[in-house]
């Protein structure tokens, strides 16, 4: 037997009764606490208001696009994760999110990078989530990779990003990001 016979998997019927921080990705749960650090923060809050100013500039249309921090997405009975930042684009009116949205950002931390570059990129790969951006707040840089053919390509120079439709956002990410004042 090996160890994993023992950990028992959990579902989204779980999931809901638990106290605490929590995502649950392939039945697993992952605690999200303590909270996330001042960097961190700060980070997330400034990108989420330059992309929804962006968003509803008058250079943009997007008017089915929208910008969510912390909110679960609920992929399947044994998967819920709460990505740092989304952006979701249709027709969007439930609690919580039950489709891929086309953009993820996830702000790395010691303790979530490994989780981050690895499980979530996968699952994110596998659920085709058409941007995801990860941004390291130690070197003010960020990795952007998007979905092609199925598989995650890292993106160079290119700051274009076709959310949905006719929706096309110019945002540079890696600029606005080494822009910060982090100290």
């Amino acid at each position: 037997m090996k160890a994993f016979d023992y950990i028992p998997l959990y579902t989204y019927k779980d999931y809901k009764l638990w106290e605490g921080e929590w995502e649950l990705i392939h039945g697993y749960p992952h605690a999200m606490s303590p909270s996330a650090n001042r960097k961190h923060q700060f980070i997330n809050t400034q990108l989420s208001h330059h992309i929804i100013s962006l968003l509803k500039s008058k250079f943009t249309v997007c008017n089915d696009c929208e910008v969510y921090q912390d909110l679960d997405w609920i992929i399947d009975d044994s998967n819920v994760v709460r990505p740092d930042l989304m952006i979701v684009c249709g027709d969007f009116k439930e609690e919580f999110l039950g489709f891929p949205p086309v953009l993820i950002v996830e702000i790395l931390s010691k303790s979530t990078s490994m989780k981050d570059r690895n499980i979530k990129y996968n699952l994110y790969q596998s659920q085709q989530v058409k941007y995801y951006v990860l941004v390291n707040p130690e070197s003010k840089t960020c990795e952007i990779f998007e979905l092609k053919s199925g598989e995650y390509e890292l993106r160079t120079n290119d700051d274009f990003f076709s959310l949905h439709k006719d929706c096309k956002l110019q945002l540079d990410i890696p600029g606005f990001i080494a822009s910060l004042n982090l100290s």
